[in-house]
């Protein structure tokens, strides 16, 4: 057995915390502090470091999202019952929480469109989200 000290290893720890652990795992713990900063002092050289802002399309690359398959049929199907319990409310309330929710509008839009005062918008839009939750 080997006696570390955290403090050298481990960033978070800001006093001394001695422990004993097995040859192996002292090896490894002193190899990753030597492969630290070799790896940036590589990174460096190799002038492996990439900016988001230099056009070069890396910050597109970055952003993209591909779900997978199994990701793709949750939404499709997480999707299918909130139109499904979209349907299941009233006229009005399924109109306003689609306003709100769906095109961005905010309550007081809504009520100006549909001549209500805004206090009735919003309990409807509650009223509505009350309904959908027990539909799911």
């Amino acid at each position: 057995m080997t006696t570390i000290n955290l403090k050298d290893f481990f960033y978070w720890y800001k006093q001394d915390v001695f422990i004993e652990v097995t040859e192996e795992v002292a090896a490894e713990l002193e190899e990753d502090k030597r492969y630290e900063p070799t790896h940036w002092r590589r990174m460096k050289r190799n002038k492996a470091n990439y900016s988001l802002d230099a056009e070069d399309g890396i910050e597109n690359a970055a952003c993209e999202f591909e779900p997978s398959p199994e990701e793709c049929m949750a939404l499709m199907e997480q999707y299918r019952r909130l139109c499904c319990a979209l349907n299941q409310l009233p006229e009005a309330q399924g109109r306003r929480i689609e306003a709100v929710y769906l095109l961005g509008m905010t309550t007081q839009e809504v009520a100006v469109a549909d001549g209500v005062s805004e206090r009735a918008v919003q309990i409807a839009i509650e009223r509505g989200l009350e309904n959908m939750k027990k539909f799911f």
